[in-house]
């Protein structure tokens, strides 16, 4: 008998008040990388209305006013007109950054007696599918995709009514751990008071949704927009937005496990951050190299300790050989030594403001490391 079931993924465009966030904190990281690769950062934002706290601990060489890269930040965003209730020019910015304590330090840094330890203790995972052509599920895939070209429309004003924050939702049909078709796609987008609602859906249905989900769609496949009507208040003064706390969209819409660790505004000696990073690098490479349809890596560490505590792999009975021989064979091909992650994925660069909308898995884009299937080779 076929096995059928649905699982829906959600993601939310750069406009939302957590990307906001996010993006502020990865835009911050990234000016203290560009003048300082050895900079240490773990750096968090709060946004409500009318006003951006940030606060952290840094270790860095780098110099520059944090405001000027927080504004310039929101309004790339697209936060640029008062009428959003939120924008670049008039909202308050209160930042409180302190050096990191010198307790960590000591603990995770190099020195002639010891070699580079994690930034902490903790679990990550990474997870890779075939079933598509980036290696990921399709419900986080289309989710992306959705939220990506609801960004652009406004952007490129194809639908000038469309304001920054906005989310996705894509329930897709298994049969079989398979993908077969779309069951249900969720849209809700901030928008001008002067369109009507039926116009809104009429537009979002035509010019977002059908191009990118194509032919998973059928006739059966149900469309809601705007589910709740109205939705022109948004960004900050609709909701408060935090760092971190979108971490199921940010890696696989909750197919596959995750550690509990957020990413943004953390520098990459933070495990949490790029172990994450290693780990999708070796299962979609355990994937690529066809020895699973579905790959899962967990990887564990102990604070100031570089070798990892553990190492699992699951392929969920997809393997074409068995779990222990692909385990030894990934323990061989990777060093999972913080850094060596580091220099192997090549981390100290200002890479990350990038990341922190749309999905930090899946990209075919410049800086996406992890991404790239190299080992293939040393895995078969």
């Amino acid at each position: 008998m076929v096995r059928r079931s649905i699982f829906t993924s959600e993601s939310v465009t750069e406009g939302h008040p957590d990307k906001i966030c996010d993006q502020i904190s990865d835009s911050l990281l990234d000016e203290f990388i560009r003048y300082d690769s050895d900079s240490r950062v773990a750096v968090e934002a709060m946004t409500t209305t009318g006003i951006v706290f940030v606060a952290g601990e840094v270790t860095s060489g780098s110099k520059f006013d944090p405001q000027r890269i927080i504004r310039r930040t929101i309004k790339e965003i697209g936060y640029d007109q008062p009428h959003y209730g939120f924008d670049s020019e008039s909202c308050s910015v209160l930042v409180s950054i302190h050096e990191q304590s010198p307790d960590i330090s000591m603990g995770i840094a190099a020195n002639g007696e010891k070699e580079q330890g994690a930034g902490d203790q903790g679990l990550m995972f990474g997870y890779a599918s075939n079933e598509t052509p980036e290696l990921m599920p399709l419900p986080i895939s289309i989710a992306h995709k959705l939220t990506m070209k609801l960004s652009s429309v406004r952007k490129k004003k194809e639908l000038d009514w469309v304001w920054p924050d906005g989310k996705s939702q894509v329930s897709v049909v298994y049969e079989d751990n398979k993908p077969v078709r779309i069951d249900t796609v969720v849209i809700s987008t901030q928008h001008s008071p002067d369109i009507h609602l039926s116009q809104l859906r009429e537009q979002i249905i035509r010019e977002v949704v059908k191009p990118v989900c194509g032919d998973w769609v059928d006739q059966s496949t149900k469309f809601l927009v705007n589910p709740t009507g109205r939705f022109v208040v948004g960004g900050p003064p609709g909701d408060t937005g935090l760092t971190g706390r979108k971490v199921i969209a940010d890696t696989y819409g909750g197919m596959g496990r995750h550690g509990g660790g957020a990413f943004s505004g953390k520098d990459p000696s933070k495990v949490d951050r790029s172990a994450c990073y290693l780990a999708r690098y070796v299962a979609k490479n355990v994937v690529s190299a066809n020895l699973a349809q579905r790959c899962e890596v967990q990887i564990a560490y102990a604070i100031g300790v570089a070798s990892p505590v553990s190492v699992m792999v699951d392929t969920f009975r997809t393997g074409s050989i068995s779990e222990d021989q692909i385990e030894a064979r990934v323990k061989k091909s990777f060093d999972m030594r913080p850094a060596a992650i580091i220099d192997n994925l090549d981390l100290k660069k200002p890479i990350y403001k990038k990341t922190a909308a749309y999905g930090h898995f899946g990209r075919n884009e410049p800086g996406f490391t992890w991404e790239i299937t190299d080992k293939v080779n040393l895995l078969t």
